[in-house]
């Protein structure tokens, strides 16, 4: 059951949580917890966790300066002085405040029914400092905060916060209370300018030791931070918070951070300031870290340092007993690393993404010497989709998000003639080629001074949306929203003509093998039953290709056979011969294998700087005003049988 947002008031089984106050754990305390009150907290916590260990399932927890059990991995040290330091983290918030999808206009939801926002979150985070003390409590953020919704895309570019207003997602997380936060690499999608406005509003550092000064080589924004957190009656606990970031940034921002900011290795830069915390008297070492778990890079040996590696820098890293993993938007309780070096044990858990998902680790200290050491650790994800939001963020944030609805559903340009998507599964339509108009246009312009200026761009769209149309007359955000439903960003790959051959054949077996140009529907002919597709090829696996500066155009023969069915394949006008050079605007889930299309995992990337399909599209029509389908639209590729049209007797 998914919880929706609840403006009247927490559900019954919330019990007497109190939500009316500020969330930082640095303001006044709430009042003592009942035992009703405690064990309704607990219910609602043990209700949230999401696989990883059983943190909340026992009877009332110890207090935190009396913790002396293993509840996680690591040996028994016996009877000692203990603490139980814990670490909530939240990632790839992705400008999301709210359970609320601003495209669709209405409240979110998915095929898992994940709510998503950090108000939700805030719920989730305040619950469990009252369960084990706010004071016991260090809060962080994995970065990839301020870009991915309309409303992040608002204070970045129509109202942006460089002119004096706050930015929605400081607001909230200053409300909340984070400890610190790390850069995520759309932090810098924005440029410069936005990402210090956004650092100077928050009351957190934002943490980045390996995004460092394109001459000195020193970081440019600070590269850790030591908390102190008090232990009743003993030596405080020195915490010491890392931030780093995928080194991919110099790809994909490569606009707005050539010539200003570098982006060492995360192991080779963890290596030097994890010493430098130690020797500043860290008893604890965390690590937020926007790189995922895995070694896999998008951008393949462009870069000398791998995209993701969270599981690198806990194997090479001595001295680091924690990371908070993001940008690989992958749901992961709790992951437990073993140094190579030292032989102890690291914990990793990546909250997923978009405020879906709260980290909870459990790091369970003991003196050893008169240090803090970590003797064990475990961790469990908490699940937004199980508790309201917190009312108090939602009030910050409301007349930023009111803007931003009105920005969303108000008039960003005008269209000429309507354009549908309804028919482009079947035959060339003015919607598909304005997706591919933008999206071409996009890569051409960042391939000048690069290797690839003057090759022809190509660019392949799915009809994903049946249902979306562009209406004559005036166009709102959401209009053009709906022709790209998918969260997906553009690259662009180098292909040979015999690879944007075998490609079309593989886009071609969407359809079905018919002996006759005359059918009775497009059903008759569309989402062919394949080994791949046993209920039939979705739409969303069928690809029209289109040139930029000339056509390319084509003939889908669907009474061959899979394979042998793409035919008079022409690059304005000349027949494509196999060694012709081309870059394709792709999207990234194609790109990275989604479907199975042939050579484009291995394809050298020409562009990729991680924008969103979707918001190149409203950028586009905002910036042109006017969108006339006359000027890019024609019938480039159409479904033969033969040398003969294939036609309908139903559209």
């Amino acid at each position: 059951m998914v919880i929706c947002q609840t403006p009247t008031g927490p559900p019954p089984w919330l019990g007497s949580i109190d939500m009316s106050h500020d969330l930082s754990p640095h303001s006044t305390p709430a009042p003592d917890d009942t035992p009703s009150r405690a064990a309704s907290r607990r219910q609602l916590l043990t209700m949230a966790a999401v696989g990883g260990a059983g943190l909340f399932a026992a009877a009332p927890a110890a207090s935190a300066s009396a913790l002396g059990h293993d509840s996680g991995h690591g040996p028994d040290h016996g009877p000692g002085k203990t603490f139980r330091l814990t670490v909530l983290g939240t990632t790839d918030l992705h400008g999301n405040v709210y359970n609320w999808d601003y495209f669709k206009n209405a409240e979110y939801d998915d095929a898992k029914h994940n709510d998503i926002g950090v108000a939700k979150a805030a719920t989730l985070i305040k619950a469990v400092r009252e369960e084990r003390g706010a004071q016991t409590c260090v809060t962080l953020d994995a970065g990839d905060t301020i870009q991915g919704t309309p409303l992040a895309y608002y204070y970045a570019k129509i109202d942006p916060i460089t002119g004096g207003p706050r930015h929605p997602m400081a607001v909230a997380m200053n409300a909340i209370g984070y400890d610190a936060a790390a850069l995520g690499n759309h932090e810098f999608n924005y440029g410069m300018d936005i990402l210090r406005a956004f650092q100077r509003q928050l009351h957190h550092p934002l943490l980045g030791a390996n995004a460092v000064d394109w001459t000195t080589g020193r970081p440019v924004f600070p590269p850790y931070v030591l908390k102190t957190v008090k232990v009743r009656g003993e030596k405080p606990v020195t915490v010491g918070i890392v931030g780093l970031v995928t080194p991919g940034v110099a790809i994909w921002d490569k606009a707005n951070v050539e010539g200003k900011v570098k982006f060492a290795g995360i192991v080779e830069q963890a290596k030097v300031m994890v010493p430098r915390l130690k020797a500043a008297g860290a008893d604890v070492v965390v690590v937020a870290c926007h790189s995922g778990a895995n070694t896999s890079s998008s951008y393949g040996d462009a870069l000398p340092y791998p995209e993701n590696a969270s599981t690198l820098l806990a194997q090479q890293v001595p001295g680091i007993d924690a990371i908070l993993v993001g940008h690989a938007h992958l749901e992961v309780p709790q992951l437990v690393v073993t140094n190579e070096k030292t032989g102890r044990p690291v914990l990793l858990s990546e909250p997923y993404y978009w405020g879906m998902r709260v980290t909870v680790m459990d790091l369970n200290l003991t003196q050893v010497r008169g240090r803090w050491q970590v003797t064990s650790s475990a961790a469990t994800l908490l699940n937004a989709n199980t508790v309201p939001e917190d009312p108090h963020i939602a009030a910050l944030v409301r007349s930023a998000h009111n803007k931003t609805l009105a920005y969303v559903n108000g008039v960003v340009g005008s269209c000429t003639e309507a354009m549908s998507a309804a028919t482009s599964r079947y035959e060339d339509t003015a919607a598909m080629d304005f997706i591919n108009l933008v999206q071409a246009g996009e890569v051409k312009s960042a391939l000048a001074g690069t290797a690839y200026e003057g090759t022809p761009v190509l660019s392949i769209a799915a009809p994903f949306n049946k249902a979306a149309a562009i209406p004559a007359g005036d166009v709102t955000v959401r209009d053009v929203a709906g022709l790209y439903i998918y969260d997906n960003t553009l690259l662009g790959i180098a292909f040979t003509g015999a690879q944007v051959q075998a490609y079309l054949e593989k886009s071609a077996e969407y359809f079905q093998r018919v002996s006759s140009p005359s059918q009775p529907s497009p059903d008759a002919v569309t989402n062919a039953v394949t080994p791949s597709a046993p209920t039939g090829t979705p739409d969303y696996n069928y690809d029209i290709m289109g040139g930029l500066d000339a056509p390319l155009t084509y003939d889908i023969d669907i009474s061959q056979p899979v394979g042998s069915r793409i035919k008079n394949l022409a690059y304005a006008g000349v027949p494509v011969a196999a060694s012709d050079p081309f870059v394709v605007a792709i999207n990234n889930y194609r790109q990275s294998g989604g479907g199975g299309f042939p050579g484009v995992t291995t394809a050298p990337v020409a562009y990729n700087r991680q924008t969103e399909i979707r918001q190149l599209l409203i950028d586009w029509v905002t910036a042109h005003q006017v969108v006339d389908p006359p000027t890019f639209a024609s019938v480039d590729w159409r479904l033969v049988v033969g040398s003969a049209p294939v036609t309908f007797a139903t559209p």
